[in-house]
C-alpha cells in the first residue's frame, strides 16, 4: 500500500474487516451494501475483508464468491470461534495505515465511517470508536439493550476509571502501527477483546476520538447475552487486576505525526482473489 498521487504524496489506506460467523443469509446484502458505499463515496484507498471464524453453514463459500465477484474484497477462513481472534489474525498482517471493523447486520449507519478513521489517517488521534451512548447519537434498540449497554460502560467506569462512552459498539478502527504495540498485550479472543483494547489505549495515554452514530438494533442478533455479560465481567476483573499491578504499561507504543496533506482524488485497492495480502495493486 505505498502508491502515491499525482502530486507524490503516497495514499493512506485502511482495511476495514468484517468478522462472521454462521452469516450466509445477510453476507451477500452487506458486503454490496458496503462496497458500494465505499467505492461511492470514500476517498482513500480501501480494501474489505470478510473474517470467516469456524462457520458450518455455507458463509466461507459466500465470501469467496463475494471475493471473486468485488474487486476490492478480499476473503479469509479461520478455524476457531472469536470476534477477537478474528480481528487480531487480520488486522496483524494487514498493510494499511489504518484498519477497521463493523458488524455484518451494519446495524451502524455507514454515514459515520469516513468520520470514524479521518481522525487516525490525519494522525490526530489513535484509535477511534462508535458510540451509541454519546448525547448526539441515534439510536434504535429495545430497553433490555439499552439496560445493559449502560450498566456495562457504567461498570467500566466504576471498575476500571474509563473515560470512553461505549465500549462494545461494532464499529472501531486503530492506526495499525498502534494496534501491532498492543495485540501481544490483549489476552481475549471474543468479545472482550474491544474493552480490553481500549484499556490498554487509555492508559498507555492514547487519543481515543468518538463517533456519535445512527444505530438500529438487529432484531435477529444471535448474540449470547448471558454468556457475554459473564465472559465481560471476568475479564473486567482480570484487567482490575493488571491495573493493580502495573501491567498495562505497553514499551514502544507509537505516538501520533500530524499527516499535512488533504487526500487527492481517490484511488482504490483491488485485491485479486488469487492476490496475497502482500500482492496488492491500485485502480484509479
Amino acid at each position: 500500500m505505498n502508491e502515491t498521487n499525482a502530486g507524490g504524496v503516497r495514499q493512506r489506506s485502511v482495511e476495514v474487516v468484517v468478522p462472521v460467523h454462521n452469516e450466509a443469509y445477510v453476507l451477500d446484502d452487506s458486503i454490496g451494501r458496503l462496497h458500494s458505499h465505499l467505492e461511492e463515496s470514500f476517498p482513500f484507498p480501501f480494501r474489505i475483508t470478510i473474517a470467516d471464524n469456524a462457520s458450518t453453514d455455507e458463509t466461507w463459500c459466500r465470501a469467496v464468491e463475494l471475493g471473486h465477484r468485488l474487486p476490492h474484497v478480499h476473503a479469509v477462513h479461520l478455524d476457531l470461534k472469536g470476534r477477537g481472534r478474528a480481528l487480531k489474525h487480520v488486522w496483524s498482517q494487514s498493510t494499511a495505515d489504518v484498519v477497521a471493523y463493523m458488524d455484518v447486520d451494519l446495524s451502524t449507519g455507514l454515514e459515520g465511517f469516513l468520520p470514524l478513521v479521518a481522525p487516525l489517517l490525519s494522525g490526530h488521534s489513535d484509535l477511534a470508536i462508535g458510540s451509541r451512548l454519546h448525547r448526539q447519537a441515534d439510536v434504535v434498540r429495545g430497553p433490555k439493550r439499552e439496560f445493559i449497554s449502560r450498566s456495562y460502560n457504567l461498570l467500566l467506569k466504576l471498575g476500571l476509571a474509563a473515560r470512553f462512552s461505549d465500549a462494545q459498539c461494532g464499529f472501531k478502527a486503530v492506526r495499525t502501527d498502534v494496534f501491532l504495540a498492543l495485540a501481544p498485550h490483549i489476552e481475549d479472543n471474543a468479545w472482550f477483546f474491544d474493552t480490553e483494547l481500549l484499556v490498554l489505549a487509555e492508559r498507555n495515554r492514547l487519543r481515543i476520538h468518538e463517533v456519535p452514530v445512527d444505530w438500529v438494533d438487529d432484531p435477529d442478533s444471535r448474540v449470547d447475552i448471558v454468556r457475554t455479560a459473564v465472559d465481560d465481567l471476568k475479564g473486567m476483573a482480570r484487567m482490575v487486576r493488571r491495573i493493580a499491578t502495573r501491567r498495562v504499561r505497553v514499551a514502544g507504543v507509537p505516538r501520533r505525526v500530524p499527516v499535512p496533506h488533504v487526500p487527492a482524488p481517490r484511488a482504490v485497492l483491488v485485491s485479486h482473489p488469487s492476490s496475497s495480502p502482500e500482492h496488492l495493486e491500485y485502480a484509479s
